[in-house]
């Protein structure tokens, strides 16, 4: 099944575990206004930060976007 990637929920993780998007900054060695443009969903997270930044605030990768099935409408890919 395809997905498409729909709002980012980073800021509810966050917030669900009691941490900051400066400490996630601090924390991953980024300046805090990249994980700001991963919330307000102006960037979406490569999939190699997207595992990091799971790691760091304990929740699945999965967690981080709203995942939106997409049917397939050529068969075959």
């Amino acid at each position: 099944m395809k997905f498409e990637l729909g709002r980012c929920l980073l800021n509810e993780r966050l917030m669900e575990s009691g941490k900051s998007a400066e400490w996630l900054a601090r924390a991953l060695l980024f300046k805090p206004e990249r994980v700001y443009d991963f919330i307000e969903n102006k960037r979406v997270m490569p999939l190699k930060i997207a595992i990091s930044i799971a790691d760091s605030i304990g929740c699945d990768v999965r967690a981080l976007y709203e995942l939106i099935p997409k049917d397939n409408e050529a068969k075959g890919d």
